[in-house]
């Protein structure tokens, strides 16, 4: 067993179990409850703290003058030797907590003690592929149901009082290098899910299934030329091809293993109806063997919740030569422009631009750098096309006059991105987003390839280098009206964990050192700092029970930095593994102290 407490806890585990058993049980998670989520603060049951991703809590008892008494109040240890990376968010449903860890596990948590209800263990084959570690980002709640993906690419539904499975289903072959890491989201009953895979020529794609069956509904692939479907009745049926026909912007048969993996899930924006997925690299690395944009690759798409349609596309970088991908979150936000209010969508990318888009119809209306360097690209076009430079793409292995190594080439950021996996937040009250990136660069070259199945599909090398010798980590405050940094907090090792804003005036993160964060919204002074013994790359969250605030963030080093790190990874090598959660609260009697 894994719990703090261990003896007088059993009881008390043991009986709310036997009543989530045999009586009657707290009301399910419906489809209001997930679009009130962000509004609500008594629970946590989306991903992103609503649908929208904005990762913002109305909550104001944690604020400037009280965050300092905020105190722990158990740790819950994952156990055992499965540690490795924690990217996990939790959710939080009448007193109970319930949070993935590493290799496909999920715990539910008695919030009240931090004893463990239950335990799933998904049971992994020998041959999974995941490219950047055994990590799992967090479930989807539904009813009666806690929902996920596995690193073997199923899709499991387990009751939420026993953690017995109440259906599973197969999502894609593991063996072909397809994974789930992301969380699923639901929207109207339908639990939406992408896949991993991009480094095995995979085909990316969106699909929803019936949230309580998991009978399949829809299926849309995010490469050009792919049939999508839909299901009716059971019937399957044609739902036209991906960008119209096969080979518009793909050379000869590449488009059947374009990757555009889908790996970190969506965003849902309940105004337009519209769902939001990233793409990721097109395949192989190797542009040069690909000429052409390679669409959908490193893209953002907006597809229509009920029937799979991709209503409209913004491409981040065409002909991605660089690994940059477009997987990063696209946040519905509104904001005032002379007297008008734009219905926007806004977006870090890992090849180092900040886009605001029209999430309406995709329009672009800015884009700015939100790093120091950029070398790939002198700027974007009004159309909110890279402008490119040329000297910037990993040469031809064509050209090369000796061996089969195309031309290297310096380039930043490096491949992990200006901004990676980990989820920023926008601030309702400062206009601001908070952006966790990281200042880094990379020697790359281009290698030839050829695909065959389940097997890596590079046709790259590279090595990853620090900008600066006493920071790669930047927690930057940006204004997505401006393009301006308000502010900035510069960490050692490269950040990698999300951040949460609340009405409270904070900003909360967490740092691959182990510390716990919080940072004034506007100048970003800091105001808290909490050391839970390993390197943080989860997602904090905030929500309220029985009168008082509480905070939790899953603690546990790992991720893709320190498989694919090259230099970057000699900063963190003494960093500990580890796999807790760490829930802390403001007493109520701090916060009377307070006023």
């Amino acid at each position: 067993m894994k719990r703090i407490g261990r003896i007088p806890g059993f009881a008390v585990t043991t009986l709310v179990a036997a009543m989530a058993l045999s009586g009657p049980s707290q009301a399910g998670v419906t489809d209001q409850d997930i679009l009130n989520d962000q509004a609500t603060t008594e629970d946590v049951v989306s991903n992103g703290l609503g649908l929208r991703g904005q990762r913002y809590s109305p909550l104001t008892k944690v604020n400037g003058d009280t965050v300092q008494e905020l105190r722990p109040v158990w740790a819950f240890s994952f156990g055992g030797e499965k540690q490795r990376g924690q990217e996990s968010q939790p959710m939080v449903k009448d007193g109970v907590m319930y949070v993935t860890a590493s290799y496909s596990r999920v715990f539910a948590i008695d919030v009240a003690t931090g004893d463990e209800l239950w335990e799933y263990n998904a049971r992994l084959p020998d041959g999974i592929m995941p490219c950047c570690d055994v990590i799992n980002r967090g479930v989807a709640l539904y009813d009666d149901l806690v929902i996920f993906g596995t690193l073997d690419a199923k899709l499991v539904a387990l009751d939420k009082d026993s953690g017995k499975v109440v259906w599973k289903k197969t999502i894609e072959d593991y063996k072909a290098g397809y994974s789930i890491s992301a969380a699923p989201i639901v929207v109207n009953g339908k639990v939406i899910t992408g896949v991993s895979g991009g480094e095995f020529g995979i085909v990316g794609k969106v699909e929803a299934y019936d949230a309580k069956t998991g009978d399949i509904l829809w299926s849309r692939p995010t490469v050009e030329g792919h049939m999508g479907y839909v299901w009716k009745d059971g019937k399957k049926t044609e739902a036209g091809i991906s960008g119209g026909q096969p080979g518009q912007t793909w050379p000869g048969d590449l488009w059947k293993s374009g990757g555009a993996a889908t790996w970190l899930g969506g965003t849902y924006d309940p105004d337009t109806n519209l769902l939001f997925f990233g793409t990721g690299n097109p395949a192989p690395w190797n542009s040069h063997m690909r000429p052409g944009d390679n669409l959908f690759s490193s893209s953002r798409l907006a597809i229509n919740p009920d029937n799979g349609e991709i209503v409209w596309h913004f491409q981040t970088t065409p002909h991605d030569g660089w690994d940059f991908d477009g997987v990063n979150e696209l946040i519905s936000f509104d904001y005032e422009d002379g007297g008008k209010t734009v219905k926007a969508a806004a977006s870090a990318d890992r090849n180092g631009f900040f886009y605001v888009l029209n999430r309406e119809n995709g329009d672009f209306i800015r884009g700015f750098p939100f790093v120091d360097k950029i070398t790939w690209a002198e700027g974007l076009d009004d159309k909110g096309r890279p402008i490119l430079i040329e000297a910037g793409r990993p040469g031809n292995p064509a050209d090369a006059k000796e061996g089969n190594k195309g031309q290297s080439v310096f380039s930043a950021p490096s491949f992990l991105g200006g901004k990676n996996w980990m989820p920023m937040a926008y601030s309702q009250d400062t206009g601001l987003f908070y952006v966790p990136s990281n200042e880094w660069a990379m020697d790359i070259w281009n290698e030839p390839v050829s695909y065959k199945k389940g097997a890596a599909y590079l046709g790259a090398g590279f090595t990853i280098k620090p900008l600066n010798e006493d920071y790669i980590g930047v927690l930057r405050a940006m204004d997505p009206k401006t393009g301006k940094e308000v502010w900035r907090y510069e960490n050692y090792a490269p950040l990698w964990g999300g951040v949460l804003a609340t009405k409270g005036g904070l900003v909360f993160t967490g740092t691959p050192e182990g510390y716990l964060m919080a940072f004034d919204a506007k100048t970003g002074e800091q105001k808290y700092k909490f050391n839970t013994g390993s390197g943080i790359v989860g997602s904090p969250i905030t929500w309220e029970q029985d009168g008082e605030q509480y905070v939790s963030v899953v603690s546990g080093w790992g991720g893709a930095v320190p498989l694919w790190g090259g230099e970057v990874a000699k900063r963190v090598k003494h960093l500990n593994q580890g796999g807790t959660v760490w829930t802390f609260k403001l007493p109520k009697s701090a916060e009377v102290a307070s006023r």
